[in-house]
């Protein structure tokens, strides 16, 4: 017998009784049977056919390696004296190779991965319609209860982060009781800030563009100081040196009263929800760092969490 042969009658008896020994560790095929277990069955009987298809074909094209002869037209190119033959690919590899990539692009496209089953799939499906339910019982809220949903949902979604009083948790967020700190001030005017808080991209420029009319120059630290603590306080009419560079530098886009210009400059007069809604939708970044968006929440959800952290710093 044939070496190569014996071989192969070798290796396919050792990789069946691999196989019998992983079926006897899983339960014995007469359990498979006894339970109707037929997709292991299944199973065996690919691993079987796997085995017994590899051994034959490996074994065939040894084989053939081993006795034939190569024939046909050396093709003119040579490497370090190997030619190549001008043979025609076999029509059958080529119908093989033509047919694998049209199942290829069914399977992907049609087949499976794009046209699955997902059960992720399914479950935001079911959210989506809930959400919209959600949206349409609630949508009419009175401003108290829109407030208590909003409360209800910042202790979930914003306290692990700016504690159940909103105090920030001794600088590690953003108090909310407060409509803006000093430094929080302080930080944009030196950086800028392009936060969206308009909805839109457009940036607040930093220190080197922004200039006093009144002195007719760049702003200068003392000035920053200045406006920084006006702002943070209120804009409280007692602060002349505020007020006064305030008046010279922010009013032109802010406004005098500080509460914006619509596609100009946001309101930093009072915590608006239109501001809290531009927050959870953008993210912001700022002097502690950056908070991230919360695209997780429902448009009455944004609403009710809008309201109530606007109501806290007007207590």
């Amino acid at each position: 017998m044939n070496k190569t042969v014996l071989a192969a009658i070798i290796v396919t008896i050792a990789m069946l009784g691999f196989t019998y020994a992983a079926v006897e560790m899983a339960g014995g095929l007469d359990k498979f049977l006894k339970d109707g277990d037929w997709v292991n069955m299944l199973a065996i009987a690919g691993a079987v056919v796997l085995v017994i298809i590899t051994t034959f074909v490996v074994t065939k094209y040894v084989r053939q390696m081993q006795n034939d002869t190569a024939s046909g037209n050396l093709a003119e190119e040579s490497w370090d004296g190997i030619g190549e033959y001008k043979n025609e690919p076999p029509f059958g590899w080529a119908v093989a190779y033509l047919g694998l990539i049209v199942w290829a692009i069914w399977y992907f496209l049609a087949g499976y991965p794009v046209n699955s089953y997902s059960q992720i799939g399914e479950y935001n499906q079911y959210v989506a319609a809930h959400d919209t339910k959600f949206n349409e019982q609630h949508k009419n809220m009175d401003d108290e209860t829109l407030k208590e949903m909003g409360e209800s949902i910042f202790i979930v979604q914003c306290a692990p982060c700016h504690g159940l009083q909103a105090d920030g948790m001794n600088g590690q967020a953003a108090d909310l009781n407060t409509r803006i700190s000093e430094a929080s001030v302080k930080h944009v005017l030196i950086k800028g800030s392009n936060s969206n808080l308009l909805g839109t991209s457009m940036p607040m420029p930093d220190r080197n563009g922004l200039l006093n009319t009144a002195t007719n120059a760049l702003i200068t630290d003392a000035e920053i100081d200045a406006v920084s603590k006006y702002v943070a306080n209120g804009l409280k009419a007692d602060d002349a040196a505020g007020a006064a560079v305030f008046a010279g530098t922010c009013a032109a886009c802010h406004g005098a009263d500080g509460k914006g210009m619509e596609m100009v400059a946001p309101n930093i007069a009072q915590m608006s929800p239109a501001m809290v809604d531009m927050v959870l939708n953008h993210g912001k970044k700022g002097a502690i760092g950056a908070m991230p968006a919360f695209t997780n929440l429902t448009e009455v959800q944004h609403k009710a969490v809008n309201a109530y952290v606007a109501s806290l710093s007007q207590k």
